[in-house]
């Protein structure tokens, strides 16, 4: 049987929102087969624990205000390793195609002539639908879905087109949203969302410290503060999200909580 990876091939391996039971049976071939991992700072470590003791491992992770090395240094790695004739995987949080960068460090070693290739995961919005037992789309609630990041350069406005993204028929998804809560908030409400529209927080997805959090797009930058510091957190923005079909604890000590502070 072939090996699963060539020698100076690399793979970008989705490693899903954290449990390793999310993982494709693929990207868990791809781990065995490799000799070097190369890993985010988002992938969970029961995933880690995965790789076999003799595969090397390399932290390349890279959270907001915490980057342990800029795109352009993990790129060269995964250069020289390829080069080196390693069985290259390259681990990503959730899915490689999804706010991973993926491109770019894909562009980088078609430049040098190594051949790459994806293998998906599950992202994280996916996981947190399932987690408290609801669906993106609904049938005459949400016939779309959309995948936004709220992550922007310090400093920087969040300029997206709110208009479109407060579509009432739309289940948005804001990733790394935490920062910017109150910002998503107000500029849904401004463009015309309904202020009461369901929301849903996520933190450590599929992880046994999983925080869901039911609220409504008013209540949301209180929402954001309840959540556990420090994680990154997903924002789920439609009325496909409500909990109201009885799958989800609410949390109606919110509600209380901003009648309390206004």
């Amino acid at each position: 049987m072939a090996e699963a990876i060539a020698a100076g091939e690399v793979w970008l391996v989705g490693a899903g929102p954290g449990d390793p039971d999310l993982l494709t049976r693929k990207a868990e071939r791809l781990i065995d087969a490799a000799t070097v991992v190369f890993y985010d700072a988002l992938v969970g470590p029961g995933v880690l624990d995965l790789i076999p003791s003799h595969v090397r491992r390399v932290a390349v992770g890279k959270r907001s205000g915490r980057h342990s090395k800029d795109q352009a240094s993990i790129n060269d790695l995964l250069v020289a390793a390829a080069h080196a004739g390693e069985r290259v995987v390259r681990l990503k949080g959730g899915d490689p195609s999804l706010f991973a960068r993926s491109m770019e460090e894909v562009a980088a070693l078609a430049a040098a002539g190594i051949a790459t290739r994806i293998c998906p995961g599950v992202t994280a919005a996916s996981a947190a639908a399932a987690s408290a037992g609801i669906s993106l789309s609904l049938r005459g609630l949400a016939r779309r879905v959309q995948f936004v990041t709220a992550h922007v350069q310090a400093g920087a406005p969040l300029a997206m087109d709110w208009a479109a993204l407060a579509d009432p028929g739309c289940t948005t998804v804001f990733y790394m949203g935490r920062a910017a809560a109150g910002e998503i908030s107000r500029q849904l409400i401004g463009a015309g969302l309904d202020p009461q529209t369901p929301v849903l927080l996520a933190c450590d997805v599929s992880l046994a410290d999983e925080q869901l959090v039911h609220t409504r797009l008013d209540l949301l930058p209180l929402a954001a503060q309840s959540m556990a510091p420090g994680k990154p957190m997903v924002i789920l923005v439609g009325e496909a999200v409500s909990n109201r079909r009885g799958h989800a604890p609410v949390t109606p000590l919110l509600e209380e909580l901003a009648h309390g502070i206004c």
